[in-house]
């Protein structure tokens, strides 16, 4: 795996001094507000901003296809207490993992980076679901089963009636309920996050529904963003073998999803650093809210 070049950086160095460090740089955040935590998103998009190529090659890694992007999520946990997650992503990423059939683990797998995260002292790694009023059965993921991070999930008062039978046999699992509706209240529910469970700092990685709710709320600090040196296109070509009952004709999803901005409304971005690994960008951007860019 190649070292990161540092292109430029304008973003806050990490106090910690450690030796896993000399391939990114140094990596620090600012303080968090003091009524929720600092929420940073990760993707990784191509050129064109697809972030995902759908059917059997769907997950972010088929679009990032770098060892340096995988090892940078891996960083990029290390420093959040909590990885937040769309229950959808948690299904699709599911699909792709047959045989392993009870999906994935959201987790650091790189060790130096889990030594520095004690270091950090982040504590033990948590993955946060956002869902609605969905019904699920918990023993269908093996996240749930509280191995290897701790589960929580936010979600409405209906969405916990549907759960709450399995919850006895689901110990591991935490439930914060934010919301009377068919949607979480994601305010409150960063609200909850700080104040019930401590959580300073928060990794979004999707997806592009649950990132685009977060932002129209003004819950997203800052982005990582990774640039696969690839042009794919929106429409899946005919050509690309899809599962069966999924048509060929979908159209692939940008980083947003759901409502856009307007021009007045559109939110703007600070460029905090760049870098590179061969031919894939790596961006870092924190948003500026409303003046901010006026007046600098």
């Amino acid at each position: 795996m190649r070292d990161f070049e540092i292109l430029f950086d304008h973003a806050e160095r990490s106090e910690l001094l450690d030796p896993v460090f000399a391939r990114y740089g140094r990596l620090g955040f600012p303080a968090p507000p003091s009524d929720r935590p600092w929420i940073y998103s990760n993707f990784v998009q191509s050129i064109d901003g697809v972030v995902s190529f759908l059917g059997t090659d769907g997950s972010g890694q088929d679009i990032s296809q770098s060892a340096e992007d995988r090892w940078l999520m891996d960083l990029l946990r290390a420093h959040a207490d909590a990885v937040l997650l769309g229950f959808r992503t948690l299904k699709l990423e599911t699909e792709l993992c047959r045989p392993r059939e009870r999906g994935p683990v959201f987790r650091i797998v790189d060790e130096a980076l889990h030594d520095m995260r004690t270091k950090l002292h982040r504590g033990r790694e948590k993955n946060i679901f956002v869902t609605g009023s969905s019904a699920f059965n918990l023993d269908d993921y093996a996240v749930f089963d509280g191995e290897k991070v701790d589960p929580v999930i936010l979600t409405t008062k209906t969405g916990l009636e549907r759960m709450e039978g399995q919850l006895a046999s689901h110990p591991h699992v935490k439930v914060i309920v934010a919301g009377d509706g068919k949607m979480v209240d994601l305010p409150l529910a960063m609200r909850l996050l700080r104040t019930e469970l401590g959580v300073k700092y928060v990794v979004c990685e999707g997806g592009p529904t649950l990132f685009g709710n977060m932002l129209r709320a003004g819950l997203i600090d800052e982005a990582f963003l990774t640039v696969s040196p690839y042009i794919v296109g929106q429409q899946v070509p005919e050509t690309q073998a899809m599962p069966e009952g999924e048509a060929s004709s979908l159209l692939r999803p940008s980083l947003l999803a759901g409502p856009g901005f307007t021009k007045t409304d559109a939110p703007y971005w600070a460029w905090m650093s760049c870098r590179k690994a061969g031919d894939h960008q790596f961006h870092r951007f924190r948003i500026k809210r409303s003046g901010e860019h006026k007046a600098g």
